[in-house]
């Protein structure tokens, strides 16, 4: 299995570990696959999510030099449960418990397994840089602190993300540090471009879902809930997810096309509308980003719709594959209070904007919504809605107590790089 850049399909071609350690193409473009395999014909879940999830990653990793290792990575990354909340058909899939809270946990420590398996094995020393709307840098940092070969820059918007998310962005020493920009996410991905794309630099990859290490991961827990959930309901459910740089949807759309048993798949969204929009208007517009209550999808210009336009090239084919609609703020509050007052269930603003999205659109058909953090992590938010505190996770309780330790900055990528 080889790996081709979305700006030059028949170009140059990388096998899975050297994509993961470059992060970007050289000519600035995603990795994505040169075919997509099938899932294999053993695919079983009868060994656990984990189990399955590694062998939904294996054809992926066929003639690599990761794939005598991918077992044991996948079975140390994907160490935590990864349960549903049932409700008759219309599920939720709670992948809110991580080290971190947050579906992000399964990408980063995947990738950080990975590359401290190949710095390890070359003798080499790599510089992350993470951008992050929310939880992103919260999941790289604790996926990669303390990592042989490997340090880590975090990049968060100042002003823009949540109290407790924000601690476990800034808690971190040693191998781990974080900036805090004067800008919005949008202008953070930015600078992490800027900074990849400068010949005078060197040793440098990416965590954020860019890197292919982070997608696959997210493909295999699709495998894995899709065919969970046909095994139960014998029927296949729409997936809802809620969207923002489009990994996790990018995720999902992988395996739909590897074979998994996935009816359709639906991006939910915050205010910021260039997805929607696209699809109403025919014209792709990213944008600068609006700040909302869901702030880890507040993102106008989503890095993955590169990817989503290499599996889907015009805007029909677009069209008849991919689903989106908009949530606002005041949408969100009224979908955690409904959700808690009718089914006990405590939600965040991001899972909120996929579950208003299934009661507007898809109350009468099986559907799975995508819970992508605990929503401890947004007390702020959640608990004048429901009228009680949210109890805080252990992994979570435990980060909150540290000390937290971040570096103002511009908007300037080299400011990264100074003494």
């Amino acid at each position: 299995m080889m790996y081709v850049s979305t700006r030059s399909e028949n170009g140059e071609r990388f096998s899975a570990s050297d994509a993961i350690l470059k992060g970007l193409a050289p000519d600035g473009g995603l990795f994505i696959p040169e075919s997509v395999p099938s899932i294999p014909f053993d695919f079983t879940l009868s060994r656990g999510a984990w189990y399955a999830m590694y062998q939904a990653m294996r054809p992926y990793f066929e003639g690599d030099e990761l794939e005598d290792d991918l077992e044991e990575i996948c079975r140390s990354a994907f160490s935590f449960p990864v349960p549903f909340f049932h409700n008759g058909g219309k599920d939720t899939l709670e992948l809110i418990y991580g080290p971190t809270a947050a579906f992000k946990d399964f990408g980063a420590r995947f990738l950080a397994y990975s590359m401290e398996k190949l710095l390890e094995r070359r003798n080499e020393d790599l510089s992350i840089l993470v951008a992050t709307s929310g939880d992103t840098g919260g999941a790289v940092a604790s996926a990669f602190h303390g990592r042989k070969h490997l340090s880590v820059k975090v990049l968060f918007p100042e002003g823009r993300v949540a109290e407790r998310q924000r601690k476990q962005l800034t808690c971190w020493d040693g191998n781990v540090e974080s900036y805090e920009v004067a800008g919005s996410f949008d202008d953070c991905q930015k600078m992490v471009k800027e900074a990849f794309m400068d010949s005078s630099l060197s040793g440098l990859s990416s965590a954020n879902s860019i890197n292919l290490g982070r997608l696959l991961p997210q493909m295999a827990y699709y495998v894995y809930a899709s065919s969970l959930y046909k095994a139960i309901y014998d029927r296949e459910a729409v997936f809802i997810i809620p969207s923002g740089n489009v990994g996790n949807s990018t995720g999902a759309f992988w395996a739909k096309a590897m074979g998994a048993p996935i009816k359709s798949i639906v991006l939910a969204v915050n205010a910021n509308r260039t997805i929607p929009d696209y699809l109403e208007t025919g014209e792709y517009r990213p944008r600068p980003s609006v700040e909302t209550l869901a702030n880890a999808m507040d993102v106008g210009a989503p890095s993955n719709m590169e990817r989503l336009f290499s599996l889907f090239r015009t805007v029909e084919d677009f069209r008849a594959n991919v689903t989106s609609y908009s949530v606002s703020d005041d949408e969100i509050r009224r979908t955690i209070k409904e959700e808690y007052e009718e089914n006990g269930h405590i939600i965040c603003p991001h899972t909120a904007c996929g579950e208003r999205v299934r009661r507007d659109h898809y109350s009468d058909e099986d559907t799975v919504v995508v819970a992508t953090a605990h929503p401890a992590k947004f007390d702020k938010i959640v608990e004048p809605v429901i009228g009680h505190v949210v109890p805080v996770p252990g992994q979570l309780y435990d980060i909150l107590q540290k000390p937290s330790n971040a570096k103002s900055i511009g908007t300037d990528y080299h400011e990264l790089f100074e003494a």
